[in-house]
């Protein structure tokens, strides 16, 4: 699942005990795993290697530009789905055939957006309506440029296990067109000359725990395809999306070979090409947030532990009700290593809620956890954190957000620093 293992009672990212890394930062602090980061890479691209796929990884998930360099360096391609995720992909490879490997999804492009991605040579627009393509022929003629674009569909299929807030492939919701409606637009725009309208692209959500959705969502995107071939449309490429799972509790999840075993087959020999936009089936597990505990407290017959990390540095239990697996990173004397289970109960374990020390009644990180007995200053690990984490990190309460941390085997080294109070009113202050 990831490299992050327990040694001797401590728990290690590869080779280094992370208290060695608190020790020196302090905390809260993400932690990612190089090798745990390549491993889910390579999986992902050797599973669906029959189809030659496109991976473009998606930058929301963990947009560190380091880790960028990293995917890049693996082959990977990008889901940007704004200019700032554009300027993260630049600043890690000035390779044009990484940039060529870019898609830029969105319902709500800027102009500013349209024309920075046109101009540094992207390979394709994720287009969600009408008036985005219309928008992006214009903006592409006044400079004098062309670009290729793919349209969003809509299939009408979900996932029962996907979070409502996450499920983004049914009719009715802000992205995309609806799948019935896609011969009309690409008999209105597919002979634009500006922008080559060639390819579908679909999106159900987020995360996905079986193939199911997706054959069904391909084999309706499939009859479109044929579709409009009859209609005289070169369609050329079939974006499948991401949402694969990721284990946030052990053994939850497929394998990125599930998926491929009931995918591939329905792709090959169809004359597509195939892109795929995987996250959290590769970030999730190569990071976990680090953080110590502040307090004890008991109120209502209640446990509490008050952490210094909160909703401002994992938002994701707040947002949609997730749950990380939380452990200490020392184990008591003889304890063995935890399963990663949320509902996992060590012996002699007590029940309490980690909570952080921001004034929202949210800010809980894990509620009803058996953990061993808690004190000041022990420090906990919140695992599957790689995802969906510091990229969604806030400054609320003016709260600074945490440093992130690269290891690879033995070594380890700051990938973004803490961010400082002074950092925090940097621009408020008064010029001259």
């Amino acid at each position: 699942m990831d490299h992050f293992d327990y040694k001797d009672g401590r728990l290690h990212c590869e080779d280094v005990p992370v208290e060695a890394i608190v020790s020196q930062l302090g905390s809260p602090v993400y932690v990612y795993s190089r090798q745990t980061l390549v491993d889910h890479y390579r999986r992902l691209a050797d599973a669906f290697a029959p189809l030659q796929p496109t991976i473009c990884y998606a930058v929301k998930t963990l947009g560190n530009i380091h880790v960028l360099k990293l995917l890049a360096e693996q082959g990977s391609g990008f889901d940007i789905v704004s200019l700032g995720e554009l300027a993260r992909v630049l600043h890690a490879t000035h390779d044009p055939s990484v940039i060529g490997r870019v898609v830029f999804a969105g319902v709500g492009k800027t102009d500013a957006e349209i024309l920075e991605a046109i101009s540094a040579g992207i390979g394709m627009f994720n287009v969600e309506s009408e008036e985005e393509f219309e928008n992006i022929s214009r903006l592409a003629a006044r400079i004098g440029r062309t670009t290729r674009a793919a349209l969003r569909v809509n299939p009408d299929v979900f996932d029962k296990q996907t979070h409502r807030y996450t499920t983004t492939g049914k009719k009715g919701t802000k992205f995309g067109v609806d799948i019935d409606r896609a011969p009309a637009f690409f008999a209105a725009h597919g002979t634009d000359e500006q922008v080559a309208l060639d390819a579908v692209h679909l999106h159900i959500g987020s995360p996905i725990y079986s193939a199911e959705p997706y054959v069904e969502a391909i084999t309706r995107a499939l009859e479109l395809i044929d579709r409009l071939r009859v209609d005289g449309h070169a369609i050329n490429a079939l974006n499948i999306g991401g949402g694969f799972a990721a284990d946030y509790e052990e053994g939850k999840s497929p394998a990125a070979a599930d998926y491929a075993e009931k995918i591939v087959p329905l792709l090959q020999d169809r004359g597509l090409d195939v892109l795929i936009e995987p996250g959290r089936h590769i970030a999730c597990n190569a990071g976990v947030l680090l953080t110590k505990v502040l307090y004890d407290k008991q109120s209502a017959g209640k446990r509490f532990a008050i952490v210094d990390a909160a909703m401002t540095d994992l938002l994701r239990p707040a947002l949609y009700e997730a749950e990380h697996v939380v452990y200490p990173a020392t184990l008591p004397d003889g304890e063995q290593p935890p399963v990663r289970k949320v509902d996992y109960k060590p012996p002699g374990g007590q029940l309490v809620d980690i909570v952080g020390g921001v004034c929202e009644t949210t800010d809980t990180l894990a509620a009803g956890r058996c953990l061993p007995e808690l004190h000041r200053g022990d420090l906990l690990a919140i695992f599957s954190a790689g995802a969906y984490g510091f990229v969604m990190a806030s400054q609320y309460n003016a709260r600074p957000r945490p440093a992130e941390v690269l290891v690879s085997g033995g070594d380890w080294r700051v990938i973004r620093r803490r961010e400082t109070t002074d950092d925090l009113i940097a621009h408020e202050r008064a010029e001259g």
